[in-house]
C-alpha cells in the first residue's frame, strides 16, 4: 500500500526540474499547474459538479496557506514507508557542522539529479533523522508553486513540509515565522538535472544568484550541501547530435517546457528483477552532506556586487566540502567538482 506513496512523491519531486533565474523576478515559474488547475471547470459540466464547486470555495479561501507555512505533520514524514525509500538505496544525511536554531538558513543542494531522491528523502521526510541530527531547525523543501494548485495533492505535499520555491513563500518562513527555519533549494534545476549521469559530478550554479539575494534579503545564513550518488541512479540518454532520436529529443524536450514548464529528461534505471530494464533507480547509495553555514548580513536591498561577493564565497564553500568528502563516497580524489 506504500507504493502508490513513493510513486506519488517521485512525480511530485519530477515536477521540480526547473530553472532557478537569478534577479529580483520569481525564483521558479508555476506554469505546471496550469493543465491541474483546468480540470475544476470541466468537472462543472458532469455530474460531479459539486465536488468541483466545494474543492474551488476551499482553495479560494485556503488560497494563501502554502505560501504561509502551511500544515506540516510529523506523522506524515514520519510514516513508515519513507524508511523503506531510504533503505533501497541507501539514503544517508551527515552533518559537519552544528545549525544553530538561533538563526535562519538557506541550504543549496546539489546536484539535482533526475529526480532528487536524496533532497526528498532527506529533507522531505524524517527517514534519515533530521529532526535528531539538527535539533531545532525545521526544514522546508522548495518545490514548483504549480503543485500546490492541485487539490488534495496540495494537503499531502503542506503535510511533508514542502513549500513552493516563490520568493513570496521563502521569505514568509525566513522572516515571519521565528528562528530555527531551514528552505532547501535545488539550485541546478532543469539545466542540472540534463547533465546527470553515473560518473559525472557537474552543476550548475555560476549564474544562479538568486538564492544569494533571498539569504542577504532575509538575513538568513547560506549552507552548501552535496548529494553524492545522485547522479549514480539512473543513466541518462543523449543521442549523437545529427540523428533523427536527436532531433526528436530536443523537439519533445522544447515542446513541453513551452506548454508544461517542465523539461524532460530521457533515462532508464532497473526493472523489477536485479538485471532488468526499468525505470526504478538504481539502488547505489547517496549521502547528502551539509556544510557549514556562511554568515550572511541582513540587507534589504543588495547591491549586485555584494550578491557576487557571497555568491562566490559560497562557491569557494561548496567546493571545499565536495573536495574533502569526495573520496570517503566514490569519487577519485582527481576528479574535480565542475561548475558551469
Amino acid at each position: 500500500s506504500g507504493l502508490p506513496s513513493v510513486l506519488s512523491s517521485l512525480q511530485l519531486l519530477e515536477s521540480s526540474i526547473q530553472d532557478l533565474p537569478v534577479g529580483d523576478g520569481p525564483i521558479l515559474g508555476a506554469s505546471s499547474g496550469t493543465i491541474p488547475i483546468l480540470l475544476g471547470p470541466i468537472l462543472l459540466f458532469t455530474k460531479y459538479w459539486m465536488l468541483s464547486v466545494l474543492t474551488l470555495v476551499w482553495l479560494i479561501y485556503d488560497w494563501k496557506t502554502h505560501s504561509r507555512g502551511g500544515r506540516r505533520s510529523n506523522w506524515v514524514r514520519n510514516w513508515t514507508v519513507w524508511k523503506y525509500f531510504r533503505d533501497y538505496f541507501p539514503v544517508k544525511l551527515v552533518k559537519t557542522c552544528e545549525l544553530p536554531p538561533s538563526h535562519n538558513y538557506v541550504i543549496a543542494s546539489h546536484p539535482h539529479g533526475i529526480l532528487s531522491y536524496g533532497m526528498f528523502c532527506n529533507f522531505g521526510t524524517e527517514s534519515t533523522g533530521f529532526s535528531q541530527i539538527f535539533p531545532g531547525i525545521t526544514p522546508s523543501l522548495a518545490t514548483l508553486e504549480g503543485i500546490f494548485w492541485i487539490p488534495i495533492v496540495r494537503e499531502y505535499v503542506m503535510a511533508k513540509g514542502i513549500c513552493p520555491v516563490s520568493r513570496l513563500a521563502l521569505k514568509y518562513l525566513l522572516t515571519e515565522m521565528g528562528s530555527g527555519n531551514a528552505v532547501i533549494v535545488v539550485v541546478g534545476g532543469a539545466a542540472e538535472a540534463l547533465l546527470s549521469k553515473p560518473g559525472n559530478n557537474s552543476i550548475v550554479l555560476n549564474n544562479r544568484k538568486g538564492f544569494v539575494r533571498l539569504a542577504l534579503q532575509t538575513g538568513a545564513y547560506l549552507v552548501p550541501s552535496y548529494s553524492f550518488g545522485e547522479n549514480e541512479v539512473h543513466k541518462q540518454e543523449t543521442f549523437p547530435d545529427g540523428t533523427w532520436l536527436r532531433s526528436f529529443q530536443k523537439a519533445f524536450q522544447q515542446t513541453a517546457k513551452a506548454i508544461l514548464g517542465l523539461n524532460f529528461c530521457t533515462f532508464h534505471g532497473r526493472g523489477l528483477t536485479k538485471n532488468s530494464w526499468g525505470f526504478l533507480p538504481f539502488n547505489r547509495p547517496i549521502t547528502t552532506v551539509v556544510g557549514e553555514p556562511i554568515p550572511v548580513p541582513k540587507i534589504e536591498k543588495p547591491s549586485q556586487e555584494l550578491v557576487d561577493k557571497y555568491h562566490a564565497q559560497y562557491i569557494k564553500a561548496l567546493l571545499k566540502l565536495f573536495n574533502e568528502h569526495k573520496v570517503q563516497y566514490g569519487i577519485p580524489e582527481t576528479r574535480e567538482l565542475t561548475i558551469f
